[in-house]
């Protein structure tokens, strides 16, 4: 048994309660076994007798958080994309960059040209920067392949850094992302691809566990859409979309429709759009990152929430629209851009975001049964954190029970 004491807020994260519940226990303590699991939360005066000869680690009164999750990223790519930067400051939109073979089918084109093994060594360091900020569980699609082989390698990729890093990994299969340029003209042929051969082979070969689909006017129809997302379900996945980011196009409707874990983008979602999400249940995820760099307005948190739908926060790190995994920036700009408390952003980077990659059995929030996953933050609670942002204020990251040791610095 250990025992984590002399914490001077710890913020819980309960599901229960509305977006900015997180369920503060002042002077805490936290207890977990042998298996990383937690056994016990709650003040520290009220410690039961049996964790009083426990392995005690002292908190140093800082605030304490679960570990964090960030439920959108397109982890593994080659390549960056910065002259497309450039090219938004000067004028261009998004889909005129895309049309003219930029933006995700450019990093397509130098993601099949690396190896796998350039890839994962890659994505591990990416991963090893953002265990120190103190996220815990990282989801990660493929969509930079867009073919049988790239799509697989994209994935094996993640099943290797399941197994040989701590960080959790919650794959999803993306294969439509955009329809790769030499199924342009043959579109049916790529939707067969994905639901006659792929999506059955990844779901028999446990190779992801959610499958995503981008429904915008560049690259997947409403229908096209609910064709492999029913596949997917059928097959086992947890449907997800890249629903109404550039245009209001009836993805979040269809989220809800195909009972979707999460919808997430939704910069223009239509009134339907949020009822019909709160109606399901389904998590809507902000990326306020990609409204930063896309300078584009972001989405209606606010009105999600009031609708009763929950909002996870996430960075949607990839190297055109959000090259960026710095998960507590994207919660300070929850705060200015989407005019979320801090309380709701942090619920929205833990048991929301847990929802949104269908961890929250496990992940998510500080309670007996759940994982021994958190972090100590150096500031005095989430207000002064979120505000007075810094390179990283995350002083000790927890896996498992498990001190994660740090050998590089955010």
């Amino acid at each position: 048994m250990r025992v984590l004491a002399n914490v001077g807020q710890l913020a819980t994260c309960r599901p229960e309660g509305s977006q900015g519940d997180i369920h503060v226990v002042p002077h805490a303590a936290v207890a977990w076994d042998g298996e990383g699991t937690i056994t016990w939360v709650g003040p520290e005066r009220d410690l039961p007798s049996e964790y009083h000869s426990a392995e005690r680690w002292d908190a140093g009164g800082q605030l304490v958080i679960p570990g964090m999750i960030d439920c959108h990223t397109h982890l593994a790519f080659a390549g960056w994309r910065a002259d497309e930067f450039v090219q938004r400051i000067q004028g261009r939109s998004y889909l005129e960059i895309s049309r003219a073979g930029g933006g995700i089918l450019s990093t397509v084109r130098s993601t099949r040209a690396a190896d796998g093994a350039q890839l994962f060594s890659r994505a591990r360091q990416f991963l090893e920067e953002m265990c120190a900020l103190g996220i815990t569980c990282v989801e990660c699609k493929s969509g930079y392949g867009l073919d049988e082989a790239n799509e697989l390698k994209l994935l094996r990729v993640y099943q290797r850094l399941a197994a040989e890093q701590p960080v959790r990994i919650v794959a999803t299969f993306l294969g439509a992302h955009v329809v790769p340029p030499e199924f342009r003209e043959r579109r049916g042929e790529y939707l067969d691809l994905l639901t006659e051969k792929l999506i059955p082979r990844i779901a028999r070969e446990h190779l992801a566990t959610c499958c995503d689909v981008f429904v915008e006017d560049s690259a997947f129809t409403v229908a096209e859409a609910s064709r492999i997302l029913l596949a997917a379900r059928a097959a086992g996945l947890h449907p997800k979309l890249h629903a109404d980011q550039l245009t209001s196009g009836g993805g979040a409707e269809l989220a809800a429709a195909v009972h979707a874990i999460s919808a997430d983008h939704l910069e223009c979602v239509s009134e339907r759009g949020i009822e019909a999400l709160a109606k399901a249940g389904v998590v809507a995820v902000g990326l306020p990152l990609a409204s930063v760099y896309l300078n584009q307005t972001p989405m209606p948190a606010r009105r999600l929430i009031t609708a009763g739908v929950p909002v996870a926060i996430a960075t949607d790190f990839n190297p055109g629209s959000a090259p960026s995994f710095h998960l507590p920036l994207a919660l300070t700009l929850a705060c200015t851009l989407l005019r979320m408390t801090p309380e709701e952003a942090l619920k929205g980077a833990t048991i929301y975001g847990a929802r949104a990659v269908g961890q929250q059995q496990l992940l998510g929030s500080l309670e007996p049964g759940k994982r021994a996953d958190f972090a100590l933050i150096e500031a005095s609670d989430v207000r002064e954190w979120l505000y007075h942002f810094r390179p990283n204020a995350c002083t000790m990251t927890v896996i498992g029970g498990a001190r994660v040791p740090r050998s590089v610095t955010v």
